[in-house]
């Protein structure tokens, strides 16, 4: 016979794992533009989210996005003192990449050094795995 047990055990903290650079690192600019870039949404302590979506000329692409804190299951990790969540399926695809801020009128913008990348556009804004 299987005793009922009570394991509701409520966690107020959120399911995510904290990972490190290994997974992706941020330069210097690239965190001076998104931590401003958080000051002035009023999310001090929020994280940026990188995320690889299917789209754009070479079937992939980045998305990033500025939230309040990571969702259950993603990963954290902390790169010059600025917080990236990763998804763990996006996680497979930005693995030794690297997160730059280039501040140009042409072709500036985040860059995202992938190591993974087969091909990009001649756009840079997507890629293949």
């Amino acid at each position: 016979m299987i005793g009922s047990s009570s394991n509701k055990t409520v966690s107020s903290s959120p399911a995510f794992r904290v990972g490190d650079e290994r997974l992706i690192k941020v330069t210097a600019s690239a965190a001076k533009k998104v931590s401003s870039l958080l000051q002035k949404q009023g999310r001090a302590q929020g994280v940026l989210r990188v995320a690889v979506i299917g789209g754009g000329c070479s079937g992939l692409q980045y998305k990033m996005d500025l939230q309040d804190a990571p969702a259950n299951r993603d990963i954290l990790v902390e790169s010059s003192g600025i917080r990236v969540v990763v998804d763990p399926k996006s996680a497979l695809y930005v693995t030794g990449s690297e997160l730059d801020y280039v501040d140009a009128l042409q072709d500036g913008g985040f860059k995202v050094k992938n190591p993974n990348a087969a091909t990009s556009c001649s756009c840079g804004e997507s890629f293949s795995a």
